[in-house]
């Protein structure tokens, strides 16, 4: 069986995610830094510290996940990495609206079925029946990719 056509992709744009990720760094580094340096008891420097490496975490994951590209299928929705983030069939609604919680130049996607919790920092999360896509993306890009899956669900429905 032959590979679904590609209809549209996404990616991260590269000023926002090396922003993203050096501020995300720079956080790490100056918590470290105050935990170091900082006339406070051992409970807050380890608080500081734990924090510190969370951010660095969270670095690290946002510079991973935006590596990867999110292509729009006749299938659904999927990641470079082949992770499959919706089928077609089980897209309910897209919703780009002004009052529509969704990531920062992205849209949300209802699904017909929950799924379990999953995060690509900048790019993509999902949580239950929703999925959001954006962040780091263009806001062009992300509005041609929100309303050509909108044109495909209907297709499929």
């Amino acid at each position: 069986m032959s590979e679904p056509a590609i209809i549209a992709e996404l990616r991260a744009s590269q000023p926002r995610r090396i922003f993203g990720t050096t501020m995300l760094t720079a956080l790490a580094v100056l918590l470290m830094w105050l935990a170091a340096t900082a006339p406070a008891g051992i409970g807050a420097r380890l608080a500081l510290l734990i924090c510190a490496v969370l951010a660095a975490y969270g670095a690290l994951a946002m510079w991973r996940a935006t590596a990867h590209v999110l292509f729009l299928t006749e299938a659904g929705l999927v990641q470079s990495d082949g992770r499959v983030l919706a089928m077609m069939e089980e897209i309910e609604h897209v919703d780009r609206g002004l009052f529509a919680v969704k990531p920062s130049n992205g849209f949300v996607v209802r699904l017909a079925r929950s799924r379990p919790f999953a995060w690509a920092p900048g790019l993509w999360w999902r949580w239950g029946r929703r999925l959001g896509v954006g962040g780091m993306t263009g806001a062009g890009q992300t509005k041609a990719m929100a309303d050509l899956l909108a044109l495909q669900r209907d297709k499929v429905h």
